[in-house]
């Protein structure tokens, strides 16, 4: 073979190129298999990872805030009970006046007259049945005639009772003590029956009225102590004095009355003002509003982790929220909050955990 090759020179350029293609192509190969790691398994055989934070239960003040609108303590519109024309306007509006002052008088025309007449009626008959009695004693009169005197006298003094009824009645008194708020007459005017004349409003005390869900009315009880904030910023206490028996038809809601001491006699009445109803004390988890997540049932929740390194999901009730964060119940006292992943998992979904850094 080798004498060949010797005789053939270009058949040696041949062999000796393919010789050093090989020696390349082995170096390439031994160079790649050492760049080449080994396959190792991935931690956690592939289990999502999910930052935790421990939280425990704490006591916080249950409180109920809702809107109310404060309202006089008492608001009574005064009617015509006669016709007739005003006479006299004997306080006026804004005036502080007492039970029993005189407000208004209207014209009494004809009915002190009718009064009079009336009294001198039953004066007649009362002279007339005294006299038949008398007689009947002595059976000069039959019992028929002396039953027909008294019921004559009856009816006399029924009449006197509406006459003099007729004549109070352009008198308008205060039936309590209060502030001369609003008059729909003026001097000289006629009135009807049943046309407005005045308004009066007992102010010495307030009632904020407010609804409540009916879900919560259940947590409430007469007496309860109620802060109630008004616009401006201040502050007044109150006590829970009337919860509705029923719900509204309409909203399901239940109207409830808070009473309010006013002794300053401060004009607040028609004002808006917020209630603040503390229920009670109870544990709650303090948490981030961002971490609540809605179930398929559109309930608020939260998810956290299990001894098993499983995600839960358990409903929450929101007791109350401001700008610190979140009050809620009905987690465990003491639960591994999912804090980041939590959008990444589902419930019974076993997952690696990771503890929050402090501050986040």
């Amino acid at each position: 073979m080798f004498s060949r090759l010797s005789k053939s020179p270009w058949l040696i350029a041949i062999a000796i190129s393919l010789l050093l293609l090989l020696w390349l192509l082995s170096g390439a190969i031994f160079r790649a298999q050492d760049n080449v790691e080994p396959d190792r398994p991935q931690a956690g055989g592939g289990l999502p990872r999910v930052e935790v934070q421990w939280l425990a239960a704490e006591p916080m003040q249950r409180r109920q805030v809702v809107q109310g609108q404060i309202e006089p303590w008492r608001r009574v519109e005064l009617r015509a009970q006669v016709s007739a024309s005003v006479q006299r306007l004997e306080r006026d509006k804004g005036d502080r006046v007492e039970q029993g002052q005189l407000l208004l008088s209207l014209s009494p025309d004809d009915r002190p007259a009718q009064v009079a007449r009336g009294e001198a009626e039953v004066r007649q008959r009362q002279s007339d049945v005294k006299a038949a009695t008398r007689l009947r004693e002595r059976n000069l009169i039959s019992a028929n005639e002396l039953l027909r005197l008294q019921s004559e006298l009856a009816k006399a003094r029924a009449e006197l009772d509406s006459a003099r009824l007729q004549l109070r009645h352009t008198r308008i008194l205060a039936p309590f003590a209060g502030v001369y708020d609003q008059r729909q007459v003026e001097l000289g005017g006629f009135v009807q029956p049943g046309q407005s004349l005045l308004t009066l409003v007992d102010i010495d005390q307030l009632k904020v009225s407010a609804q409540i869900a009916q879900q919560q009315v259940t947590q409430l009880r007469l007496g309860q102590p109620v802060r109630v904030e008004l616009l401006d910023g201040r502050s007044l206490s109150g006590e829970l004095h009337f919860i509705a028996a029923a719900a509204d038809p309409g909203s399901r809601s239940f109207r409830i009355e808070v009473r309010v001491a006013n002794p300053e006699s401060l004009r607040l009445a028609g004002a808006s003002a917020t209630l603040h109803i503390d229920t009670g004390e109870t544990l709650a988890h303090r948490l981030s509003p961002a971490l609540l997540s809605l179930d398929q049932a559109g309930r608020h929740g939260v998810k956290w982790v299990n001894q098993q390194q499983r995600v839960e999901f358990t409903p929450v009730q929101l007791l109350s929220v401001d700008n610190q964060g979140a009050w809620v119940s009905g987690l465990p006292s003491r639960v591994a909050l999912i804090t980041l992943g939590q959008g990444f998992v589902e419930p019974g979904q076993q997952v690696l955990t990771q503890l929050a850094a402090e501050g986040r």
